[in-house]
């Protein structure tokens, strides 16, 4: 397994440049950049998928089935950027409707595919923000 992939600091003075994806994590705020199609895969859901890109990042999307939609602990809310990510198939629609605290823009991020440069921004909710799950880093708060 190569190691992550460090995005140097986003000067989201800018838009991002041609060609860019820039993906914002909240409530962490943490952006990331990468050209786009160049991402290495992780594993971790679909490639390109955000659990993919939060994996490369080593932001923390907990993913109690590894990233293969036999769970919903990766539901994330997709609050930019919607029309530039893969419309949700069968199974991603079957899952979801067991999961918590569904809105319109809700989405797995192991199946939510990044399919076009741009910018997004997903966010975590509250209620599904699990820091410490054994054999998980513990990204969170002030760490």
């Amino acid at each position: 397994m190569s190691d992550p992939v460090v995005s140097p600091e986003v000067d989201l003075s800018k838009p991002a440049a041609e060609g860019m994806v820039r993906v914002t994590f909240l409530p962490e705020g943490r952006t990331v950049e990468f050209a786009f199609d160049t991402l290495p895969y992780k594993g971790h859901g679909q490639p390109m998928s955000f659990l993919d890109v939060a994996e490369n990042y080593g932001i923390f999307l907990d993913h109690a089935c590894g990233g293969v939609c036999a769970c919903t602990t990766c539901h994330l809310h997709v609050k930019q950027g919607a029309e530039g990510i893969s419309e949700p198939e069968e199974l991603e629609l079957d899952r979801m409707d067991t999961a918590a605290g569904i809105e319109l823009n809700s989405r797995l991020g192991c199946q939510a595919v990044i399919e076009k440069p741009g910018t997004y921004v997903v966010e975590i909710p509250k209620w599904n923000r699990n820091y410490v799950q054994e054999g998980k880093p513990a990204h969170g708060p002030g760490s």
